[in-house]
């Protein structure tokens, strides 16, 4: 009798899992939005748009990965500018957008899996440049490049500075390099691969001033089982292993 009660008890706890995962309708999609941030995420051709297998690097492996561990359909566009994608997953459900820093003030706006990976955030001088800054506050007193709607950039103006923003992160090498700015605030390691990108290397660190995790930030009305699944997705990768190894082909 008790052999049966158990073999019932497991009967419904399955019954009731996979009811769980069916609440999905069979059509259900995000749709992932991304932009050209090297080397996690970027169009395999260097242009402003890509589609699907168009798309490489360190996340976008990560992505994919884990939407076909949840079993979780997909459409996934490369485009620009960031504000645009932002303001996007923000407004419309479904939709998710990687890679996206994590921070306190954007934590209510989203729902979030993570993290997918690691970074800083830095002051970077042209080469040849000394320039001696001791902290945010100092920076005030110099121009100062960043990426708008960047949680970088975001992070500037919420401690007073009024960062010159650019639509692409990549326009601030060569005004950082011409002199239209002084210093550059963008992403380790991410500024120094755009920079090689434009012919540029031997940048200054002169400051780092925040280290951060970059997620997938999912529209506010994601279902919860969407997000549940993919975090487990992740977790799993991270525990085997895959999360270094995709990380150690890139860098």
């Amino acid at each position: 009798m008790l052999n049966t009660l158990k073999i019932i008890a497991l009967i419904g706890l399955t019954l009731v899992a996979c009811a769980t995962r069916a609440e999905l309708p069979a059509d259900y999609k995000v749709v992932l939005l991304t932009e050209n941030f090297p080397p996690f995420n970027m169009a395999v051709d260097d242009k402003n748009f890509a589609r699907d297998d168009g798309i490489d690097g360190i996340n976008a492996e990560i992505v994919r990965e884990m939407f076909k561990r949840a079993g979780i359909k997909y459409s996934l566009t490369l485009r620009f500018p960031w504000d645009r994608l932002y303001k996007l997953t923000l407004d419309k459900p479904n939709y998710g957008l990687f890679s996206t820093t994590f921070t306190p003030e954007r934590q209510p706006l989203f729902k979030w899996v993570g993290p997918l990976a690691k970074t800083g955030w830095v002051l970077l001088s042209a080469p040849g440049n000394n320039l001696t800054v001791k902290s945010l506050k100092d920076a005030g007193q110099y121009t100062v490049g960043a990426y708008k709607n960047d949680a970088v950039s975001q992070h500037l103006e919420s401690q007073g500075l009024a960062p010159v923003n650019a639509l692409r992160d990549q326009e601030n090498v060569k005004k950082l390099t011409s002199g239209k700015i002084d210093l550059w605030a963008t992403t380790d390691p991410v500024g120094r691969y755009l920079a090689k990108q434009e012919g540029v290397s031997g940048l200054n660190t002169v400051l780092r001033f925040n280290e951060a995790e970059l997620y997938l930030a999912l529209n506010k009305d994601t279902p919860d089982e969407v997000v549940q699944r993919l975090q487990k997705a992740l977790d799993e990768m991270r525990n085997e292993g895959f999360i270094d190894e995709m990380t150690n082909n890139y860098l």
